[in-house]
């Protein structure tokens, strides 16, 4: 857990991360996640200035359902060429046709 992190935000994952373990998560996975669901929540209460994400989203979501920051972030780790141009519905069509 990063110094900067309140007794909240400490709280907050070590509950989260325990979660997860209970759910049978992997103690690295476990503690991935619940890192990233309390700096997502630090960075919607103003805490973190990081605005943009670094991520590409749940894995587990729609794509759809995803930030167009999220789907360029997937698109640079996949080397589309051209993403930085590209909307968002060519980013998705580029990952779906990258992932085949």
């Amino acid at each position: 857990m990063p110094d900067a992190w309140r007794a909240k935000d400490e709280r907050q994952f070590e509950h989260i991360k325990q979660s997860l373990l209970d759910e049978g998560k992997s103690e690295a996975d476990a503690e991935e996640i619940a890192a990233r669901t309390v700096n997502k929540q630090r960075r919607e209460e103003g805490v973190t200035p990081n605005k943009t994400t670094q991520g590409t989203g749940n894995p587990h979501s729609r794509l759809e359902d995803r930030s167009k920051q999220e789907l360029y972030n997937r698109a640079k780790e996949l080397d589309i060429d051209g993403r930085s141009t590209m909307t968002k519905d060519e980013l998705i069509a580029a990952i779906r046709a990258g992932n085949s």
